[in-house]
């Protein structure tokens, strides 16, 4: 049983940088190997996720804890507020309804998009404010299985002026605060949740999210960002068509 946890948190730390869901891809394997509700376990598997960013982005949480860096503060304040505004609820309607694709498919149409955009170096020139509202209402809608957080904000963070790098880097930085909100309110309904075997899945998610989101951000700087949203949108569509062939 706990070597399932294992892998599960393996699915999680690999898939949760990509933009095919990981959310729906691990609750729709935790609905074949281990017990309890699949949205739960994915939302909890974040945790691990979570801590990765936070270690990997350590200088970057110190200025934010610090107030020093009050530009990305108030980002990070404007996209978990809309986030969890949307997501809440969706959460609440969705828990027990069955992981789709069909919104899979819409994120890697989003993403040639993206990729389109940094072609023809078009850019729509958004301000941070902006920005920080399309990917938090984004990032909200992500809580629905089969809908890529990272697709969709890294789609909606590309519609201003910013840097590859730095697109990822916040697509991944204001997903802490919302992991951790929701986690706290699984754990006040389920406090021995984190006593569960699902600990071990925690550590796995945790170790392999490190490995898997330094590969992807030194990826991101050797090759065009035309290139890695292209991939990214073949990734999702292939992700979504197999998806409705199961």
């Amino acid at each position: 049983m706990i070597w399932l946890y294992a892998i599960l948190g393996i699915i999680q730390g690999i898939l949760e940088w990509l933009p095919i869901s990981s959310e729906g891809m691990v609750a729709l394997a935790s609905n074949w190997m281990v017990s309890g509700n699949p949205v739960d376990t994915a939302l909890f598997l974040h945790l691990g996720t979570m801590l990765a960013v936070l270690f990997y982005f350590k200088k970057d949480w110190k200025e934010i804890i610090l107030l020093r860096d009050r530009k990305l503060v108030k980002f990070l304040i404007i996209a978990t507020v809309i986030s969890l505004g949307i997501g809440f609820p969706i959460y609440k309607v969705i828990r027990n309804v069955a992981v789709g694709n069909t919104l899979l498919l819409i994120t890697g149409l989003g993403l040639l998009i993206t990729a389109y955009f940094h072609k023809k170096d078009l850019t729509l020139n958004l301000k941070d404010h902006k920005l920080a509202g399309i990917a938090g209402l984004l990032q909200g809608l992500a809580i629905i299985p089969g809908f890529s957080r990272s697709g969709s904000t890294i789609f909606g963070l590309s519609l201003g002026d910013k840097e590859p790098a730095e697109i990822l880097r916040l697509s991944y930085l204001m997903s802490v605060p919302v992991v951790l909100a929701s986690n706290l309110y699984l754990l006040l309904q389920d406090p021995v949740l984190a006593w569960k075997p699902g600990v071990v899945a925690l550590l796995s998610s945790f170790v392999t999210g490190i490995l898997s989101l330094s590969l992807l951000l030194k990826l991101v700087e050797r090759i065009n960002f035309f290139k890695f949203a292209l991939a990214f949108s073949i990734i999702c569509l292939v992700g979504a068509t197999f998806g409705f062939l199961l």
